[in-house]
């Protein structure tokens, strides 16, 4: 399993012949290179890529994947490069949410013909979902956290402490207990089957709690250092840190920081879902045959034509040479493992899944729990009024999406779900 780092990563480059991308060029920035065509792009989401395309450091042009969608500040989809500054809200606070998926050596045949009992031994031993304030004890968080936890926090904690020395307030976020935990929204754990009828595990999760906090309270300091400075922005969200500063050196600690929290917050989730299979299913059975963990809210230093850059993926997945991804579809709908192609005019990436095509409200206004049911027909899950944002119509087609970036990355395993969690 290759794990994300915050080291220099030098890229490997393949190109097929045919480029199958837009160009659309924001007037005093840099280009817009668009892996869109065939997927729906609204105008909004266009105008947030020209305003963040205005900026003075975007290095060489930003890449966009079919996925994109307005995101809160940065487009969901987009893929910023830069040199000698940082965004905090282009990585914004959802820091390191990816995806992890394991294959075992199960098939569809060791499944039990009732999948309700699997949904329900995992939701019992991963804690999701949110317990409003003032309501008791948040179920989304552990009471009282596993050894496993505590050994994974060990090695947190120092740097965690290294943090909240400079930055008091995070210290009283939900760090430790919200570790190995789903959260709520597009979060998931799915028990997926592959066109072999193998069994996979595939969840989506990242920081949690203290990510959150670590975003926004570096978000908000870079708009205050925007107004020290008297530095006019065509957005208040691409607030920006100087490569060089304090605050720099400080966000860029705690956001690897909140990376590293998310992958392993990945890492213990997968062994309770494990464990969960092999609590449900009697026969013994290999776990990891194949695993990919990779995040798609993130920010890294690589080379790109020859230069070191930060690259911000906001929605967006490293796909290197030869490196695996995961693009989920929606709840009902089909994901992928890929395979990147190296291609350097996306920055060697693609997209984090299918986007959505309208807001969680209104798709609640839109749709019905009758909907929800018809539309998730097959698929062991809540099929109620909490999840109908999350119905498969709130999302853009995700055969169109996998085809308009088929210079991206190739296609290993087409999944389908059996069982999915939802926070």
């Amino acid at each position: 399993m290759k794990k994300m780092n915050t080291s220099m990563i030098e890229t490997a480059t393949h190109m097929p012949a045919e480029r199958l991308h837009d160009v659309m060029q924001a007037e005093g920035g840099v280009p817009i290179k668009m892996w869109t065509q065939g997927v729906p792009v609204e105008e909004g989401a266009k105008s947030q890529l020209i305003k963040a395309a205005k900026m003075p450091f975007i290095y060489k042009w930003m890449a966009v994947m079919p996925d994109v969608h307005v995101g809160i500040g940065a487009t969901i989809g987009s893929v910023i490069p830069t040199k000698g500054a940082i965004i905090p809200a282009a990585v914004g606070v959802d820091i390191g949410c990816g995806m992890m998926a394991v294959k075992t050596s199960l098939t569809a045949s060791d499944l039990p013909d009732n999948l309700s009992g699997l949904r329900t031994e995992l939701e019992r031993l991963i804690p999701h979902g949110m317990t409003p304030k003032r309501s008791g004890r948040d179920r989304g968080s552990w009471h009282d956290a596993p050894e496993r936890v505590d050994q994974a926090w060990a090695g947190l904690a120092d740097d965690f402490d290294l943090i909240c020395a400079k930055n008091p307030k995070l210290k009283n976020t939900n760090n430790r207990k919200h570790l190995g935990t789903l959260g709520t929204g597009n979060h998931f754990v799915e028990v997926c089957l592959d066109e072999h009828d193998s069994v996979w595990i595939m969840l989506h999760s990242g920081s949690r709690g203290v990510g959150n906090a670590i975003g926004n309270h570096f978000i908000e300091q870079a708009r205050k250092d925007m107004q020290t400075h008297f530095i006019n922005l065509p957005d208040r969200d691409l607030a920006y840190f100087p490569e060089g500063t304090e605050h720099f050196d400080d966000y860029w600690f705690a956001v690897g920081w909140a990376q590293r929290f998310a992958m392993t917050n990945r890492e213990i989730m997968m062994e309770n879902a494990l464990k969960a299979l092999r609590n449900v299913i009697p026969r013994a059975f290999d776990a990891r045959v194949e695993a990919v963990n990779c995040h798609h809210n993130y920010v890294d230093r690589e080379l790109h034509f020859g230069e070191e850059v930060l690259v911000t993926r906001k929605g967006a997945v490293r796909a290197r040479l030869g490196e695996y991804g995961i693009i989920p579809g929606s709840m009902g709908a089909k994901s992928f493992i890929v395979r990147g192609l190296g291609n350097e005019q996306s920055f060697c990436s693609c997209s984090h899944g299918a986007g959505r095509v309208m807001s969680r409200t209104e798709a609640k206004k839109r749709y019905t729990v009758a909907d929800q049911v018809a539309q998730t027909e097959g698929v062991e899950c809540r099929k109620d009024e909490g999840v109908i944002d999350e119905i498969p119509s709130a999302y853009k087609d995700i055969d169109a999406v996998m085809f308009a970036q088929r210079e991206l990355v190739e296609v290993v395993y087409t999944l389908r779900q059996v069982v999915c969690v939802k926070g």
